[in-house]
């Protein structure tokens, strides 16, 4: 037991001050390998919004602050984590509107339209799409919109970035809600939008004049067209470096600032969590269900350390959750191997794993009223950790059964498909005799195990110590048919 304990501490303890020296020679390296010669940094969002990719986002542009440059954001996403979105937009709003732009090449939808309000100035290939960013939620029957309570904050986070960077603030809120109806007016020189409410108060002559952009039940989504048409972006462009031509004054040069190999990892990471969840509690369980510390013991460390390490890479985890991973094993550890049972210690550093895992999953400890999607996250980040730990079970069920009895013929452990030869039977009178003799620990002993007294191999057990293999050995009582054990004083 004791040696478990330390195993598992020096693993746990390694990982908590190795995975921040690593990310921190990470970012040094990919710093000092970059160059500054040009004066226009590119960083590229593809794929999924999540987490790693805030990282990658804040790393590109504290560059860019460093070193002066201006920012074009190549976007090409269909969505994804409102919260990794935000914080994208926090890390963007950090330059100036003068200095960043936005250039879709195929699609910004969704967090990917939020992303590129953020920026100062909007180009569009003329083939791309922006728009639709509802917020939804899944579930068995597929997603859902959420309603007004989740849509508020979100037209107000809208409205605001179209404000500060000139876009149409009116359109930008029904891009989130379909309820919105939009209403243009041409007579003026500079376009002016109404609400169905508003047009209801012009004059008769202006409301006949105004005609609806955005009907009821409808979110807005643009092609590029539709979008200089609209005042979202002041004209469309084949490239990026067309587009960087056409915002920037003068030459510029682009340098496409890419991921680094630990934020590559990281996004691998997360999309294989469920996975490494899976495999890391069920190789726990297994653990604690076998003798010794071993292969499973192992792969539970190492597939939970994993999760962790990627959490830290994007940002979202810190020492508080390592620290309640660490103190959540050892609440076990104590639970299964000093106190009988499985009681208070054990759930308690159950609790402290899972709430690890879920504050991990989160840039934020406590939900904030105001934002009420972060309730929606916390929810959906403890069923995730609570499913995988479900399925973790059936998982150990399944390979305790199949799985262990198999290993037998490929590696030396106590396995139940050993003969009987060799085997020796004594009687409560004959092995009474063997008190107070000295012998060889014939196995380890945590603590039942083989010994050796004279030519006989016995069974034994020790008074709860670990005695490693070969040490010598003395009985210090017979009960009920059992030897007891301990290791001689030398």
């Amino acid at each position: 037991m004791r040696v478990t304990a330390r195993r598992c501490a020096v693993l746990w303890s390694a990982a908590v001050f190795f995975f921040p020296v690593l990310n921190s020679f990470t970012h040094v390296a990919a710093a000092a390998t970059a160059t500054s010669a040009r004066d226009v940094a590119v960083l590229s969002i593809t794929g999924p919004v999540e987490g790693a990719l805030a990282a990658y986002v804040d790393r590109v542009v504290g560059l860019a602050e460093q070193r002066g440059q201006r920012l074009l954001v190549h976007l090409d996403t269909n969505g994804g984590r409102l919260d990794a979105a935000l914080a994208i937009v926090t890390t963007l709003l950090r330059l100036p509107p003068e200095k960043t732009m936005a250039y879709v090449e195929k699609k910004a939808i969704s967090a990917g339209a939020l992303i590129a309000l953020a920026c100062g100035t909007l180009i569009m290939h003329p083939d791309a799409t922006i728009g639709d960013c509802a917020p939804i939620s899944f579930s068995g029957e597929g997603p859902k919109m959420l309603g007004e309570k989740f849509q508020s904050p979100l037209r107000a986070k809208f409205r605001s970035l179209a404000r500060r960077n000139g876009y149409p603030p009116l359109l930008a809120e029904a891009m989130v809600t379909p309820d919105l109806e939009v209403w243009r007016l041409d007579q003026e020189k500079t376009p002016r939008y109404f609400s169905a409410d508003d047009r209801e108060n012009l004059p008769k002559s202006m409301k006949n004049a105004a005609r609806v952009v955005v009907a009821k039940g409808r979110l807005l989504t643009m092609d590029a067209a539709e979008a200089v048409h609209l005042g979202f972006s002041p004209a469309t462009a084949e490239s990026r470096e067309q587009a960087a031509g056409l915002v920037f004054s003068g030459p510029v040069a682009l340098e496409v600032i890419g991921p680094t190999w630990s934020e590559n990892l990281s996004r691998f990471l997360y999309a294989a969590t469920p996975f490494l969840l899976l495999i890391g509690a069920a190789g726990l369980y297994l653990e604690m269900k076998t003798p010794g510390f071993g292969v499973f013991g192992v792969m539970g460390v190492l597939f939970l350390s994993l999760v962790f390490f990627n959490q830290y890479l994007a940002g979202l985890a810190a020492y508080l959750e390592f620290f309640l991973a660490i103190l959540g094993v050892m609440l076990l550890m104590v639970d299964f191997f000093v106190l009988p049972g499985f009681g208070v210690a054990g759930v308690s550093g159950i609790v402290a794993i899972v709430v690890a895992l879920v504050l991990s999953f989160q840039d934020f400890i406590v939900p904030d009223p105001a934002l009420p999607w972060q309730g929606k996250i916390v929810a959906a980040n403890l069923f995730l950790v609570l499913g995988t730990f479900g399925g973790a079970f059936f998982v150990s069920l399944a390979a305790l059964r199949y799985l262990v009895p198999r290993l037998g013929q490929v590696m030396e452990g106590p396995f139940l498909t050993n003969t009987l030869a060799g085997a020796h039977s004594f009687s409560d009178k004959n092995i009474a005799l063997y008190q107070g003799v000295s012998g060889t620990a014939r196995t380890d002993l945590h603590p039942a195990g083989k010994i050796r007294i004279g030519k006989n191999d016995l069974d034994a057990v020790t008074e709860g110590d670990y005695v490693k293999k070969g040490a010598r050995i003395v009985v210090t009582a017979v009960k009920n048919g059992r030897i007891i054990v301990r290791e001689e004083e030398r």
